[in-house]
Parts: structure tokens; sequence; C-alpha cells
């Protein structure tokens, strides 16, 4: 599998490599302060101590235009595609090691399924924030080349990931909502999917170890 840089023109498709950001005290307090599990990944959507540095400010405010956010992380290890997800708004990430990320365009969903052949691999340099379009599906980071595992800080709009809304159809796009603000497609091999996520995700389960 072909793998792209974020900083090739390929990746303007799926979003934009951030400038005019010191993400050094964020990453240094992630690094400090958070595990790094090496066989799985572990999510946490908000995190006080990455909050309360003084960057947040700035991604609330020319990040988010002002809107309340969130700063998590997906710390671990992954290689697997599994699942793909995307939200109503951009995602915001910077890796604090070099990471993959497996990428698609939510316009080329078809009833709400796609073809893994077409998500597209992108290197994430250390140190690097990049935004993720709310038309980009993604899901967890992978390990990038020798890399057994990595941290990673996530921004999204305020209580994203959350419990999911009441009162949802059983048809259409409901069926796909995992939670608030997150709508998700899994593969038929992921755990996602043993636990009832839609399956919508067909072919190759992408795994980086293979390639």
């Amino acid at each position: 599998m072909r793998i792209y840089s974020v900083k090739d023109v390929e990746f303007k498709r799926y979003g934009q490599v951030l400038v005019g950001y010191d993400f050094t005290g964020l990453l240094r307090v992630l690094e400090e302060t958070t595990p790094k599990p090496s066989h799985r990944f572990v999510y946490v959507a908000s995190d006080p101590k990455l909050e309360q540095l003084p960057v947040a400010q700035a991604l609330q405010n020319r990040g988010y235009g002002g809107m309340p956010i969130q700063i998590g992380y997906c710390n671990g290890a992954n290689w697997r595609l599994n699942c793909l997800e995307y939200h109503r708004d951009s995602e915001i990430s910077v890796a604090a090691d070099d990471i993959i990320l497996l990428l698609a365009l939510q316009s080329d969903l078809e009833e709400y399924r796609l073809d893994t052949g077409k998500v597209t691999a992108f290197s994430v340099p250390a140190g690097t924030g990049i935004e993720l379009y709310a038309t980009t599906l993604h899901y967890a980071p992978c390990c990038a080349g020798e890399n057994m595992g990595y941290r990673v800080v996530n921004i999204l709009p305020r209580g994203t990931n959350a419990e999911k809304p009441a009162g949802l159809l059983c048809t259409g796009e409901d069926r796909l909502c995992m939670g608030r603000n997150k709508w998700l497609i899994a593969h038929a091999e992921s755990d996602e999917a043993k636990q009832g996520a839609f399956i919508g995700l067909h072919g190759t389960n992408i795994d980086l170890r293979n390639t």
C-alpha cells in the first residue's frame, strides 16, 4: 500500500497541516502524563491537564472560531483499519510520534458503505498538527515503521463521542451513530462490529504489517 505524506498534494482533499501554533508544551504534558499501551490503543475524549494549557485557547479561538472544545488523546498501538468514522466538523490532531492515518472521503460512501480499496494512507511526522475536514473518514492512528506505539492529541467540539442521543431510528444514517457527533462504519473483522456497529467496510481489512 502506498503511503503518502500529509505534506503531499494528495492530502489537500482530506485536510491541512496546521501552522502558527506552538505545540511544545502540549506534547510535553502528553508524553509526561498519559499512558502508551504496547498492544492496544486507548482513547480519552477530554483531559483537563491538556485543556488547561495556554495553547488550548488558541486552538479554540483559531481552530474552531470560539466554539467550546475538548482536548484528549489516542495513545497506544494499532496497525489495522477496522473502522472509519466522521463528525459534523473538523478534527484536529497533533502527533507526538510518527504515525500513519488511514483515510477516505465521505463522498465515496455508497448507501453508507465503502470499499476499503478507496482508503488512502498518510504519514504524519512527530510534532505535526493537522486538521481533518468533516468530510474525511478516519479512525485510530497506526504505528509507523519500527515505531511500536504512539501518542496523539485529539481536539474536537466539546461533547463529541459522549453518549449518543436517544430516539434514533434503525434506518439510514441513524444506524451509524455510535455516540454524540460520531458516525461509524465497521469492518466485519473488527471488535466494534461484534459490539453492534454498522458493518459498512467491505474488502480487505487493511493491516499495515502486511504492506
